[in-house]
Formats: C-alpha cells, sequence, structure tokens
C-alpha cells in the first residue's frame, strides 16, 4: 500500500466513524419519531425503514449529488458545488433535517480545514450563498483526501447507516446484537444503493419518501426530543 491509498483509507475511516465530531450524535433524522409514535417497534420495523431511507433518499438524491460534488471538486469548479449544494438543499424538505445537515458540513469543513480545491465554494458557504450540506463538504474533502467517488459514497451511506442505528439504540429499543445484525442485513442493501446512483447526473436526483418527512415535520413539533432532528 502506498503512502497516499494509506492516507486515503484512513481518512476514510475517520470521515465514518462516529468520533468525528460533527454533530451527528446529536440527530436521528426522524428516527425519534418513528419509535415515539410506535412506527418502530422492533428489529424489523427499524431495519424497513433503514432500508427505505437507502432506496428514497440517500441513493437517488444523496449519493447523485455527492458523486457529481467529488467530480466537481476534482476539477475545482466552485460554481458547480454551489449549484449542487443548493439543489440538495431544496429537496430536503424538514426543516430540522437541513440544519442538521448545515451544521454537519460547516464542521466537517472546519475540521478538515475546507478539505477542497475550490474557494469559490468555500466562500459562497461563509457568506450564506451556499447552505453547506454535508454531503457536498463531504465530497469535497473526500476528492482532495484521495478517497474515490464510490469510496466517498460509501462513507457516507455508511456512517448514515451507523449514525441511526446508534439513535435507534439510545432510544432505549434495541439490543447491541439487533443493531449488529440489522448493519449486516444492510450491507448489500447500501452497495447496491452506491452502485446505481454514485454515476448519475445531477438531473437524475430525486426524492420520495413522505412518511420519512412527515415524522421529520412531526419532531420539530414534538413535547419531548432528545435529538435536534
Amino acid at each position: 500500500m502506498t503512502e497516499s491509498s494509506a492516507d486515503a483509507f484512513l481518512t476514510s475511516l475517520r470521515l465514518a466513524d462516529s468520533f468525528l465530531p460533527v454533530g451527528a450524535y446529536t440527530a436521528s433524522y426522524g428516527i425519534e419519531q418513528f419509535i415515539q409514535t410506535d412506527r418502530i417497534d422492533d428489529a424489523a420495523d427499524l431495519r424497513a425503514v433503514l432500508d427505505d431511507y437507502l432506496r428514497s433518499v440517500v441513493g437517488p438524491a444523496e449519493i447523485v449529488a455527492l458523486g457529481n460534488a467529488h467530480t466537481a471538486a476534482a476539477r475545482e469548479d466552485g460554481e458547480a458545488l454551489i449549484e449542487i449544494d443548493r439543489r440538495l438543499h431544496s429537496m430536503t424538505v424538514p426543516a430540522e433535517f437541513r440544519e442538521s445537515s448545515e451544521k454537519a458540513g460547516e464542521q466537517v469543513l472546519s475540521l478538515f480545514d475546507g478539505g477542497t480545491t475550490a474557494p469559490a465554494y468555500l466562500a459562497a458557504v461563509e457568506d450564506g450563498r451556499a447552505p453547506g450540506n454535508y454531503v457536498v463538504a463531504l465530497a469535497a474533502i473526500a476528492q482532495q483526501r484521495g478517497l474515490s467517488r464510490e469510496q466517498a459514497c460509501l462513507v457516507h451511506g455508511y456512517s448514515f447507516v451507523t449514525d441511526l442505528l446508534g439513535a435507534a439504540q439510545r432510544l432505549g429499543r434495541l439490543a447491541h446484537t439487533d443493531i449488529q445484525r440489522i448493519l449486516d442485513e444492510l450491507r448489500p442493501v447500501l452497495t447496491e444503493v452506491v452502485d446505481r446512483y454514485h454515476n448519475r447526473p445531477l438531473d437524475a436526483m430525486w426524492s420520495f419518501a413522505p412518511t420519512t418527512e412527515l415524522m421529520g415535520m412531526g419532531h420539530e413539533r414534538a413535547d419531548r426530543r432528545l435529538f435536534m432532528s
């Protein structure tokens, strides 16, 4: 293994680790509301929700955005990154989901000192012309640190699933063995989703998850909340 490939591999581990302080620990992206309204009661329910999330939101929206942002970062095309960022933002309906993504994006850019060779994008995030979604920020950092487009997409998908599994576990419904079994069962779904969407053009972005969006919007008005989304 060369030094550059080793550095890229270690960066992928760092980016996928829940230890990375980007605020993922405080976000459940609707999982809390699913549980509070008794729509998730056991491991099978949680697996079904995450499977749908991967196929209906993460893949067709976030992985498409990430793949295109990785390409734009490689071209040092700040304007393209801004456009991708704005388009993904417009497709994210619940306000809490948007806020969580923006805070995580801002934090990961700070942790990696910008992590991009597209200063126009960084400037746009700093002055509010681009929202700074986590997925786009991650793509810029991953590209600069030597991760391929597919690797960056796998990192995002894996960390997203583990973050939501961790949220479900902290809410007290599932044991460690349940969480590990779900994670193992979702591996082929994640690889399928990444393989299907990581090379799609930006115009192919779509998202359709009405129940998840309703749970997210319901969470904004919930009387009791452990998570910020």
